[in-house]
């Protein structure tokens, strides 16, 4: 019997496009192969939705993304847009769509493929084995705290200010994602905060603390956040799961991204306590390579795998994708991001093409 499920897809900018026609075209060919049925709709956001809708998330693509299953998103943002005020930026669409559809938890893998460990610019005996899970919490702390923004001061100084701010339900939610998580990799994780200066990182890391006891079988470590971003590159190994707030995650993850050699083979996936998830790579819109065939489109087809393995519920599905992304490793075929000597240059279409070979 068949199964189906309604996508909303959100190419947005740059190479967004180029990377979601490659794969959509795996995920029919999986599909066929698991009488799995995808209805495919597209929506605005980003750049080219401030260009042809005047918003950055106009809202009818919130109420389809809503009516989802899953979302899967590419890529937003561009130079284009840099210089417009904060509301009608890109970057703007991506928080509301987060805050809209209530995705509190972002999950960033970052593993080491043994086909790829000479890609990474640190060395072999650091790297190799590297298996990350950072789960950073997505609609609090300091990107949307109150107050915030830009003021005149008595003495007619401009003051910026943000807000750092989180209560305790907001930590306890993403504290059992991330004791969840680690239940289902090596049952250890680490807590990032700096509670040494920070009141609100100091009530972190007490609920966080408090939490454990409910997760008895999981061994929890905390760590202040410069000594976390400099543990990340003497020795990742030490680390399994790591949770930590929004602005810490946003550095962290991207940290931990970069061991892998590139940012261009790693997914993402943010959820909420119900409704879709939103699936996306980490990388941007990379605008200097767009419509060239140069963009590696095999973090977008990593994040349809985690679609299919958390939002979906198709782990047999996300398995036969990650197989075939290793597969044409095996074989050798890279983009330029990932180039190494003796392996094949290809473009994108020309890796969606082997892609499909290996499903075939």
């Amino acid at each position: 019997m068949t199964q189906s499920f309604r996508i909303t897809l959100l190419p947005g900018d740059g190479i967004g496009p180029e990377i979601m026609a490659v794969t959509v075209d795996v995920l029919k060919a999986v599909g066929s192969r698991l009488n799995l049925a995808f209805e495919f709709q597209e929506a605005l956001i980003g750049g080219i939705a401030i260009d042809e809708a005047g918003s950055p998330l106009p809202e009818e693509t919130l109420a389809q993304c809503r009516q989802s299953d899953a979302v899967l998103l590419a890529a937003i943002g561009g130079y284009k847009w840099d210089t417009l005020p904060r509301h009608l930026r890109p970057e703007t669409g991506l928080l509301g769509l987060r805050a809209g559809l209530g995705l509190f938890a972002n999950l960033r893998p970052a593993t080491i493929l043994p086909q790829l460990i000479d890609a990474s610019s640190l060395k072999r005996e650091v790297v190799e084995g590297v298996d990350i899970m950072v789960v950073r919490e997505l609609t609090g702390g300091i990107y949307f705290g109150e107050p915030k923004g830009i003021f005149a001061t008595e003495m007619g100084e401009k003051r910026g200010v943000n807000t750092m701010a989180y209560t305790e339900s907001e930590i306890d939610r993403i504290g059992r994602v991330a004791f969840e998580t680690a239940q289902k990799r090596s049952g250890r994780l680490c807590s990032v905060d700096k509670a040494n200066v920070l009141e609100v990182s100091q009530l972190w890391r007490d609920r966080i603390t408090a939490l454990s006891a409910d997760y008895p079988d999981i061994e929890l470590s905390h760590l202040y956040v410069d000594n976390a971003a400099m543990q990340l590159v003497r020795w990742p190994k030490q680390f399994d799961t790591i949770v930590t707030g929004n602005l810490f995650g946003d550095i962290l993850s991207d940290a931990a991204a970069m061991l892998t050699g590139s940012i261009g083979m790693l997914p993402s996936a943010s959820l909420g306590a119900d409704g879709p998830g939103v699936f996306e790579p980490v990388h941007g819109s990379a605008p200097d390579i767009a419509g060239q065939d140069k963009a590696n489109p095999l973090a977008q087809v990593l994040s349809a795998a985690m679609m299919l393995r958390y939002g979906l519920n198709q782990p047999e599905a996300a398995n036969m994708i990650e197989t075939s992304v290793l597969s044409v490793l095996d074989q050798g075929y890279r983009t330029g991001d990932i180039m190494a000597d003796g392996m094949t240059a290809v473009g994108c279409k020309a890796m969606g093409e082997a892609l499909l070979k290996t499903l075939a």
